[in-house]
């Protein structure tokens, strides 16, 4: 199948940036009296959006994170991003690929409007999107697992979900796109395989997903 849209995920897909921000968000909640690991924040919150941090806190441990939490957190991940961050391995590539070969492609992501550009600023992928190519999920209100961030995207760009095809390393990411009726190429690189069980096929390095795709 030829699909007429790819639509990608950033964090973890295009920009190598899970291990930095979940780092800093396990360090917030611990600071902020709700104990977490590393390893906790990457399997409850790898590929949510802001507000399942706090859904989760409040669920789980009858709390609520103090006021500024967010403001917090977004200043110390962009501090990081600036000193440490690195496009994911081979990502550029399969973007210039995509454009050769005619290939309409987008972002959506989880992460809020300022942490995209912040992140593909630095990595230099900014220029292979511009802004009518980055969707957040602040456009729609509710983040992965809901559907509704990339049938957003699809809508804008004009293309149908069935013609469409999302390219997740988490997930809510994955349980998104299927809700969405759409493909879903699932990037093993950070989330265990059987994690990722439900997509449509499973990949370890950049250099598979064109043959993934179009193969």
């Amino acid at each position: 199948m030829r699909y007429d849209l790819v639509i990608f995920d950033n964090d973890g897909v295009l920009v190598d940036s899970e291990r930095i921000s979940n780092r800093i968000l396990a360090d917030c909640l611990t600071e902020a009296g709700f104990p977490t690991t590393f390893e906790e924040s990457v399997r409850d919150f790898m590929g949510a959006a802001i507000h399942r941090v706090h859904d989760l806190v409040r669920e789980r441990d009858g709390g609520s994170l103090p006021k500024g939490f967010d403001a917090g957190y977004h200043a110390r991940v962009f501090a990081a991003f600036e000193r440490e961050l690195e496009p994911v391995q081979g990502a550029g590539t399969v973007l210039e690929k995509l454009a050769a070969d005619g290939v309409a492609y987008c972002l959506a992501s989880s992460g809020g409007h300022e942490r995209i550009r912040v992140a593909l600023r630095k990595t230099g992928l900014y220029d292979r999107f511009g802004e009518q190519r980055i969707f957040s999920a602040q456009d729609v209100g509710r983040g992965k697992p809901a559907p509704d961030l990339f049938l957003h995207a699809a809508r804008t760009m004009g293309v149908a979900p069935e013609r469409c095809a999302v390219v997740e390393d988490s997930a809510l990411g994955v349980a998104a796109a299927r809700a969405a009726g759409m493909d879903v190429y699932g990037y093993t690189a950070m989330t265990p395989a059987a994690k990722l069980k439900d997509a449509t096929a499973l990949f370890g390095g950049m250099a598979e997903l064109p043959d993934l795709l179009f193969g």
